[in-house]
């Protein structure tokens, strides 16, 4: 069987740096950190006080009210992404075979503050079961792609990947594997998360994953410095519109690259730690290379998992020399989290975003907030420390790893 060629059509982004995806990616080039802290409820007796918060976002400007208010911030987030990708795409919706349009989305809890309010409000109570009759539709995480595909009535394959911090990775390579098996022309693939809730701070904190550098909050995530502590939680989605290339050709599509191939591996080792010899981010990076048919002298960019926590960003780069080898030294290594946060289960789908769009301009974005080397890590690997740095990218790898052992890594490359 032929497989049929992907590629990218389209992009949205609503993150901690920008509410669109021009104010993102001018987040990412000027290095900005998008840390802050919580607004969004009192954090005051937290371990952790700061967070990546969505900037300037009101939901009633995107979605009408009485909708709105029948679901979670993570669905909010979702459709406002999905808007402006397919905008950006610029398929005609009248006329565009609807029957072979997917939604695969991505999401590590789903309707998260929508489950505390509703347990919070239960558990104040006397006993009597009251729940708003809205509470298990807004909750759950498949209901963020059954809204795209009602709202624009795509009937194609639609459904959810649930695999933690790489479900909108997961997401995105599902959609890439069903349009070149020519299951479906066009899928709506990224992720979204809503946890900067009273359940998400105090819940992450408790497993003392989070950074507690309160005094220092706009520089905790410090991904591969000796002074990191833990990942800051961000919020937020992205949206990529993925589409078989004489599709998307045939109607005289913007293309921004093509997806090459996509590779998956558990760790098999711990529930929250990697794997002490990476063993799953070295197959899972291989693995994405024999499925794009390419080798790791051609990969110029690799967008980290990167989370800023002590184990996993040494255990990730030790990764990257083993499958890269001599050639490691020649590659920009970025994590964009940085800036960003961790969106959690969306990480995949904005720093996927990040990664094609360095591939557009030729610019790799920064590791910020990088200040003491840390002596478990080899020197002469280019983090991109700090500022981000011009440079032709043909080819990039992005890699997600999630709580449980899920590994994903897709590559993405200029059209040919």
């Amino acid at each position: 069987m032929q497989l049929k060629r992907v590629v990218v059509t389209g992009l949205g982004a609503l993150t901690p740096l920008g509410n669109n995806l021009q104010d993102y990616w001018a987040g990412l080039t000027q290095g900005v950190s998008g840390a802050n802290l919580i607004t969004r409820f009192d954090a005051s007796k937290f371990k952790t006080r700061f967070a990546c918060e969505l900037k300037n976002f009101n939901v009633e400007d995107h979605i009408e009210r009485k909708e709105a208010r029948r679901m979670d911030p993570y669905t909010h987030y979702a459709l406002v992404v999905t808007k402006e990708a397919i905008e950006d795409a610029g398929f005609n919706l009248d006329t565009v075979n609807k029957d072979r349009v997917g939604v695969i989305w991505g999401s590590g809890i789903g309707g998260l503050l929508t489950f505390q309010e509703e347990c919070v409000a239960y558990g104040r109570g006397d006993g009597t079961p009251r729940f708003n009759p809205f509470f298990i539709p807004k909750m759950i995480a498949d209901i963020a792609s059954g809204h795209i595909s009602i709202n624009y009535g795509f009937r194609g394959p639609n459904y959810t990947t649930t695999s933690a911090c790489a479900s909108s990775n997961n997401a995105m390579i599902d959609a890439f594997n069903l349009i070149r098996l020519g299951k479906s022309d066009i899928i709506v693939t990224g992720g979204s998360e809503a946890a900067v809730t009273e359940a998400g701070v105090g819940g992450f904190n408790a497993c003392k994953a989070l950074s507690e550098n309160n005094e220092s909050y706009a520089t905790a995530s410090r991904p591969f410095d000796q002074t990191r502590d833990g990942f800051v939680l961000g919020e937020g989605a992205g949206c990529l519109i993925l589409e078989e290339y004489e599709h998307a050709k045939a109607r005289g599509a913007k293309i921004y690259c093509e997806v090459m191939g996509g590779g998956l591996s558990a760790d098999a080792y711990h529930i929250t730690a990697p794997h002490p010899e990476g063993l799953g981010a070295k197959l899972v990076m291989r693995n994405a290379l024999e499925d794009a048919g390419m080798k790791a002298e051609d990969i110029d960019y690799v967008n980290v998992h990167g989370t800023s926590t002590p184990l996993g960003d040494v255990q990730e780069a030790r990764a990257i020399q083993d499958v890269f080898g001599e050639f490691a030294y020649k590659l920009n290594i970025s994590s964009t989290k940085s800036m960003t946060g961790h969106l959690l289960g969306a990480a995949g789908a904005i720093e996927a975003i990040a990664t094609i769009m360095a591939i557009r301009h030729g610019i790799v974005p920064p590791t910020i907030n990088f200040s003491t080397p840390d002596p478990e890590l080899d020197p002469n690997l280019n983090f991109t420390f700090n500022k981000a740095q011009t440079r032709t990218v043909n080819a990039a790898m992005t890699n997600t790893f999630g709580f449980g052992g899920h590994n994903t890594s897709a590559i993405f490359r200029k059209l040919e």
